[in-house]
């Protein structure tokens, strides 16, 4: 039995027990990964998906976190140019080990792609406001804003002029303090 499966822009033809340098996905050493994009079950009787096997899917074992082999890029210009550069890079890989194939009845669990960059800052609790609203407000005063303990438009139009004295982390300005308490009537 074996499963053509399609996970970083590329496919692979896998068996079980089957050991692959992928591209780098979020987990960790251990970690147990499951891939939905099967286009293809192989075996005594195949099974093509258009495009993908509905249900099937192929569980795997994160191995360990590697770096490929350094690949150089040489550039030459002949002629009038005559200049060249070289440079080069070591791609980041998943070793995973194939655990099972799944022909029916997988549940939908995709395994995340690494993170190229950091996500936007979102308000750290349920109850927190935008803090960038308020002019002069960018995302490095609002993190020292959040991190002085004042996450809400409300407890920051309820400082008075001792508790702003006491804020060492930003210098809360006055009109942060009016425009709070407007923002936080609604």
């Amino acid at each position: 039995m074996f499963a053509v499966l399609k996970t970083g822009g590329k496919q692979y033809k896998v068996q079980a027990g089957d050991i692959l340098r992928i591209e780098k996905l979020a987990a960790d050493a251990g970690e147990t990964i499951q891939f939905d994009e099967i286009l293809m079950l192989g075996g005594d009787a195949p099974v093509v998906g258009a495009p993908l096997v509905d249900g099937a899917a192929v569980k795997a074992e994160v191995i360990d976190q590697i770096k490929g082999e350094k690949l150089i890029h040489f550039v030459k210009r002949r002629r009038k140019h005559s200049s060249k550069r070289t440079k080069g890079h070591r791609q980041k890989l998943t070793l995973i080990k194939i655990t099972e194939i799944l022909t029916s009845g997988a549940t939908k669990a995709a395994p995340k792609a690494a993170a190229k960059a950091a996500p936007k800052a979102a308000p750290a609790a349920a109850g927190a406001d935008d803090l960038t609203q308020l002019t002069g407000v960018g995302p490095a005063a609002a993190k020292k804003l959040v991190e002085a303990g004042l996450t809400s438009f409300a407890q920051i139009a309820a400082l008075s002029d001792d508790d702003i004295a006491g804020i060492d982390a930003v210098k809360v300005k006055p009109e942060w303090v009016a425009q709070a308490k407007d923002l936080a009537k609604g």
